[in-house]
């Protein structure tokens, strides 16, 4: 049985209840889909805590492409990046180089969509659907960047499936979220309690703009 774990976001104390959860579950494998711990409260315990998992498959987020390749075509992002460090020190280099995509027993893993990692899937069919597949056809897709649990028909014979966020979600529900892929091939989605206002108030230490809007969400499940 496979974890999905996507979006995680330096969120320690929620990746430390989701993974008693998959443990208690049965998990033996992990696949970790971007987005780790960059900018945040806990962004090196996050990733050596990751690296202990057994049988793990890294795929890179946007998060750890900006590490080297800043968003210069958003330029408030790139602002908001400017205000610290990353967090990671030597880790850097790593994480940049992990690969984007990867399959695994016949499901592609990607972070945003097999055609960009800041392109998402909506929760709902989108006349974008087909561009963002990038020629992808007949399988299943796995995808997370925008932090909303669901799954639902693709155009062109795809199923598209995001786990939602391990660390930040934005669909409603504070609950950290992510999912099992069992044996015989089907998702079950799974949601996680943790400390929500301990974590809220690391990002409000940071002083920053972008750690009171992450304290919002992780207080609100939303924008």
């Amino acid at each position: 049985m496979l974890a999905l774990l996507y979006d995680i976001h330096g969120n320690l104390v929620a990746l430390d209840e989701v993974l008693r959860d998959a443990e208690a579950a049965g998990v033996d494998g992990y696949l970790l889909g971007g987005d780790f711990g960059s900018w945040s409260p806990w962004p090196r315990e996050t990733v050596e805590r990751l690296r202990e998992l057994p049988n793990s498959t890294w795929i890179r987020g946007n998060g750890e492409r900006w590490l080297r390749e800043p968003p210069l075509d958003r330029p408030e992002v790139l602002e908001s990046l400017k205000e610290g460090e990353s967090g990671l020190g030597t880790e850097e280099g790593w994480l940049y180089s992990l690969q984007a995509y990867c399959e695994l027993d016949g499901v592609l893993y990607v972070h945003g969509s097999p055609l960009s990692d800041v392109d998402s899937f909506p929760p709902e069919p989108s006349d974008d659907d087909a561009r963002l597949l990038n020629g992808v056809h007949d399988q299943t897709v796995v995808f997370g960047h925008s932090h909303q649990q669901f799954m639902r028909p693709g155009p062109n014979g795809t199923t598209l499936v995001n786990p939602g966020s391990a660390g930040m979600p934005l669909d409603g529900d504070v609950r950290a979220a992510y999912a099992l892929r069992h044996e015989g091939g089907e998702f079950e989605f799974r949601r996680v309690e943790y400390d929500t206002e301990r974590v809220a108030q690391a990002w409000e230490s940071r002083g920053d703009d972008f750690g009171g809007l992450a304290a919002q969400r992780i207080r609100r499940g939303s924008d």
